[in-house]
């Protein structure tokens, strides 16, 4: 067990500039950041959606000389980032762009870090090969309502040959400038609307629950917790509605805000070592349906905070007791993912015979070390099989 009162540290590196149209900031951004020769770090269905564009003409009406790498897959790896260095490199670009969600977000941050640290990132795993520089100036600005990775210390990417994703972090990475405007995210699919905003809603959960958690984590924890609950299913039901997507884009980077310099708990190591077995299984899908479990299996770890998270979450828990009230809070997230369709486990392409070999390396991931209540690989496999009977 963490001493809750030992010394923490609380660090936001990031300047957050957000609201609707906050884009046209760009230009004033740049050249405050002074960057003269954008690199934009994006993807392909960004591209096919048309937000590149807008990017380009805010760029090309100020003159702007710019490339992009569109190259970015979901569960960005060592190789997209590392060819988004030779590739930034051989355009002679001073800065970067990352327009997208938490997949160009991440790349982005690995070639910043790359750019002036040298090598590859697969160097700069969390715990070996220490940043030493503040990351290539980036903009990140965020497509969808998820990870919050604009706001966060970490950049998550996949190694194929060892079959994980892991953490290339610190406060050097966080990006320059956040720039939210909740306009871009109107042309988001539902289902990509529900799986980020589960995302959001589960680093709120579990780093308000986690063993790290501290009054200011707290604070920006519960807010976006109240805002996903009150907004996500609007936004998956009428994707042009821009005060909930106004409200969810700024869940999100409160969510990422609450990760602090710190971690997360069991569903985040569930689903990262999930993402480093099947790369192609969606993080936000993956992460709505195990929420839900892990917040049953947990809650005994931290009843009154559950309780406090019914509450965020528009319950009324008046007369229940605190073992009712935080049973609530489980109930609320099972009835909001059941709301928006999030997939079950089996839909996602998880077979039954994965799951002894998902526990152990779930009990190895290193979030494993801040979940409200103890598990091990036998709990992990409880919560997998208890997960995949709910849809038979």
């Amino acid at each position: 067990m963490l001493d809750i009162y030992s010394i923490k540290t609380f660090e936001v590196p990031t300047k957050l500039i957000s609201g609707v149209d906050s884009i046209k900031k760009l230009d004033e951004i740049l050249r405050n950041l002074e960057i003269k020769k954008p690199l934009i770090v994006t993807d392909k269905g960004i591209k096919e959606a048309g937000l590149l564009e807008k990017l380009e003409i805010i760029l090309k009406n100020k003159g702007y000389e710019y490339s992009v790498y569109d190259q970015v897959i979901v569960n960005p790896d060592v190789a997209t980032v590392d060819k988004g260095l030779e590739f930034f490199n051989s355009c002679n670009c001073d800065g970067l762009i990352a327009l997208g969600g938490g997949s160009s977000i991440d790349t982005a941050k690995g070639i910043g870090v790359i750019d002036k640290h040298g090598g590859s990132i697969l160097e700069y795993e969390f715990g070996k090969k220490p940043l030493t520089e503040r990351i290539t100036p980036l903009v990140a600005i965020p497509t969808t309502a998820g990870t919050g990775s604009e706001g966060t210390m970490w950049a998550v990417i996949t190694d194929h040959e060892r079959k994980v994703k892991y953490n290339v972090g610190g406060p050097l990475i966080a990006p320059q400038i956040a720039l939210v405007d909740p306009k871009l995210h109107i042309s988001l699919p539902a289902h990509i609307t529900a799986g980020t905003g589960m995302d959001a809603l589960c680093h709120a959960i579990e780093c308000y629950t986690s063993h790290y958690a501290q009054p200011l984590t707290d604070s920006v924890a519960l807010l976006a917790i109240e805002y996903c609950a009150k907004y996500l299913r609007r936004a998956v039901a009428n994707g042009e509605d821009i005060e909930a997507r106004y409200y969810m884009a700024l869940a999100a980077t409160l969510a990422g805000f609450s990760y602090g310099s710190e971690s997360a708990g069991a569903v985040h190591a569930m689903t990262q070592t999930l993402g480093g077995i099947k790369p192609d299984v969606p993080h936000g899908a993956a992460v709505g349906s195990l929420l839900a479990p892990v917040m049953l299996y947990n809650w005994m770890g931290e009843p009154e905070k559950f309780k406090r998270i019914a509450i965020a979450m528009g319950k009324n828990v008046r007369g229940l007791t605190t073992r009712e009230a935080a049973l609530t809070a489980v109930d609320a997230v099972f009835d909001l993912a059941e709301d928006i369709n999030i997939p079950s486990l089996q839909e996602l392409g998880v077979k039954e015979e994965d799951i002894e070999k998902l526990a152990i390396a779930a009990e190895n991931d290193p979030q494993t070390i801040g979940n409200p209540r103890d598990i091990n690989r036998e709990g992990y496999e409880e919560i997998y099989r208890y997960t995949y009977q709910l849809a038979e």
